[in-house]
């Protein structure tokens, strides 16, 4: 993992250290069975939706996705893939036909969640939005989510200055090819992708091919056989740039994930998090580990630990997931916070001004055209900018 954070269910005498990889039924079962057995399941890393998934009651079992159901899981898998070659506002149309409350929270480009959220309703004919607000009824949800799953987790986030986790992650980069990645690329690209590659069919947005490395390397891997030394190591040389910008990027993301879900969620069921200093590890004890084992023994003892937890400014806001629209900018905002910051942006500032003196322009020339609205008017709700045309 890049951005590492460690999830601890307290409350037990005794301390299981898990590395997180996979989540399933079957690892929920594992931790199950450790707070029967009076242990202490500490989880280290792994995807974000997993961990999130973990400690709430998000994910919407239908019964014929799990990996441990046979058949049922491949078929569910393939049939995923086949609404997500669709295109994206084809899927939004069949969406808002059967879920209209799901369709006006997902982004007509954002085809992932909008197939999982009509594939949920193939298999249940229950629309994706009401299994979500049964969800968030539970006692212990909210309008973010389900409860969560084991009472009183803590997580330790462990951070470093950007300018030290960049250089590590271009180390990190260089040992990965020092080891054989491009070979190991190579390998899986003649066994599994080069036909693909060939018939201009591959799809770096699903599957193993959305890994860091495959995107990156595609130019070199598919390079012409004709193609001078030369030329192939320069495609070399921009895979690699190309694979630590964009792990870089990716830790980027995860920091920003972790802001989100954790320290800008409101509500009472958020998990305590730590922020563990981790930018010169030779000082891993006094910095992190002493200090982690400080904090774990007040929790368990049902104390105030000497350090608190982070939060952040904005926590107490709720970001509705509702639609907008600016047909100044044309596009699809989604979420009251966001669309906030969009009606701020440079870039939406710009097109306002654009329009202005394209109005502007045609009444200078006779044009005829309807009286000119102002340029902005004052949103009642966020207080920001909105141009003619936003809703």
């Amino acid at each position: 993992m890049i951005s590492n954070y460690i999830v601890i269910c307290r409350g037990k005498k005794t301390a299981l250290l898990l590395r997180l990889t996979r989540l399933s039924s079957l690892t929920r079962c594992h931790i199950d069975d450790m707070h029967c057995r009076n242990t202490l399941p500490i989880i280290v890393g792994g995807t974000n939706y997993y961990i999130e998934s973990l400690l709430w009651k998000v994910l919407v079992d239908t019964g014929q996705g799990n990996e441990e159901s046979g058949r049922g899981g491949d078929g569910a898998a393939r049939r995923k893939l086949e609404l997500e070659k669709l295109g994206g506002a084809e899927l939004h149309k069949r969406l808002a036909e059967v879920d209209p409350d799901m369709a006006a929270m997902l982004h007509p480009n954002d085809k992932r969640k909008i197939a999982r959220s009509l594939q949920i309703h193939e298999e249940t004919g229950v629309p994706h939005s009401l299994w979500l607000e049964e969800q968030r009824g539970q006692e212990g949800g909210d309008g973010l989510g389900g409860p969560l799953r084991y009472p009183d987790p803590c997580i330790f986030w462990l951070r470093a200055d950007m300018e030290a986790l960049d250089r590590r992650l271009d180390a990190r980069v260089d040992e990965m090819l020092s080891a054989g990645l491009i070979e190991e690329l190579r390998d899986f690209h003649v066994r599994y992708n080069q036909q693909n590659a060939q018939d201009n069919g591959q799809a770096y947005q699903q599957g193993i091919f959305q890994s860091i490395g495959f995107k990156e390397f595609h130019d070199y891997l598919t390079a012409p056989e004709s193609s001078t030394q030369q030329d192939k190591d320069a495609l070399r040389e921009k895979g690699i740039e190309a694979v630590k910008i964009a792990t870089k990027r990716y830790a980027r993301k995860q920091n920003k994930w972790v802001r989100n879900r954790f320290l800008k969620r409101p509500g009472d069921n958020v998990p305590a998090v730590y922020s563990l200093d981790v930018t010169d590890v030779s000082t891993w004890e006094e910095t992190v580990l002493n200090p982690a084992l400080q904090i774990l023994e007040h929790l368990s003892k049902g104390e105030t630990p000497p350090i608190p937890p982070i939060r952040v400014q904005g926590a107490e806001q709720r970001n509705s997931r509702s639609h907008h629209t600016c047909d100044v900018c044309d596009k699809v905002i989604i979420g009251d916070l966001e669309w906030t910051a969009h009606l701020k942006s440079k870039r939406h500032y710009s097109f306002v001004r654009k329009r202005k003196r394209d109005l502007d322009g045609d009444q200078a020339h006779g044009a005829r055209s309807p009286p000119a609205a102002p340029a902005q008017t004052l949103s009642k709700d966020t207080g920001a900018a909105v141009a003619p045309g936003c809703s």
